[in-house]
């Protein structure tokens, strides 16, 4: 029995493969080691996951992609939290842009690039990835992201720098005022979830001129800080994955397109692809 998880900060999507190569779909909470203990992170696969999956014999593999898991000890705390609860798998641990490389290219060289809460990008010569640009958070980077697209936002709100109909909708809506605003961006855990959750209104209004400015220059942030920046990159296809990019695929592959880019694949999430990887290879 094979074990395929993509996790990013927000949801981790599961693939549960049988002797017979039967598919079992399953989703729980995203786990991040950077913010999560060990033990938060068994209890919540224990919890959410394993009612998901049928009650048969146990699993043997587990490969497992995950944001954050870019560092030996967050594989670690990831790889001791899996083995707790499934203690007879062999358990491999990579970040989740290693696992978008592996579905979206598969044997094939390519620019790979996560378009979630974070952001990210890669080139994969088609066995590894050789050199990566952005991963840096919501506070250092995250281009194209849900979280940049949410600060962006915000920061117009509390600039005064919005249309007024669409300030008074936003604050409507999500019930903000100043001062919640800035408890859950600097005291509050995990602000780039809060943050991203904003990219849902720019979405709705997304044929008004100010929103579509805004996904338009997010966007444009994301190609000229990470794409631009490898060697010869209208070389070589761009593969996206992750919700912003799927939902806003048309602005992401205008904008690509504009800049003279090849882009390829958009998908919402790698773990069909990862699917195909892990059973066909």
């Amino acid at each position: 029995m094979l074990l395929i998880a993509d996790s990013g900060s927000t949801k981790t999507s599961w693939r549960y493969v049988s002797p017979y190569q039967e598919i079992i779909q399953a989703e729980t909470v995203g786990y991040n080691p950077f913010f999560q203990a060990e033990d938060d992170i068994q209890h919540s696969i224990h919890s959410e996951l394993l009612p998901q999956l049928p009650p048969v014999a146990p699993v043997q593999e587990i490969y497992f992609y995950g944001a954050g898991c870019s560092t030996h000890h967050n594989i670690a705390k990831m790889q001791t939290a899996l083995r707790n609860v499934f203690p007879q798998a062999l358990v491999f641990v990579a970040d989740d842009m290693e696992g978008a490389a592996r579905s979206l290219c598969q044997r094939e060289a390519g620019i790979v690039a996560i378009l979630g809460t974070g952001s990210n990008s890669a080139f994969y010569d088609g066995e590894k990835i050789m050199r990566t640009i952005g991963g840096l958070g919501v506070w250092l980077g995250d281009e194209g992201s849900g979280a940049y697209m949410g600060k962006k936002l915000l920061q117009d709100l509390l600039n005064e720098e919005m249309p007024t109909h669409l300030a008074e909708k936003l604050q409507k809506r999500y019930e903000l005022t100043r001062a919640n605003i800035l408890e859950n961006v600097y005291a509050k855990p995990y602000p780039n979830r809060f943050l991203a959750q904003f990219s849902k209104f720019l979405f709705d209004h997304r044929h008004e001129e100010y929103p579509a400015q805004v996904i338009t220059q997010c966007f444009t942030d994301f190609y000229d800080k990470a794409i631009a920046k490898y060697d010869n990159p209208k070389a070589f296809p761009i593969h996206f994955t992750g919700s912003l990019a799927f939902y806003f695929s048309d602005f992401v592959r205008r904008i690509g397109q504009d800049k003279g880019y090849h882009i390829g694949k958009i998908v919402e999430n790698p773990a069909a692809g990862l699917t195909l990887f892990h059973t066909q290879n």
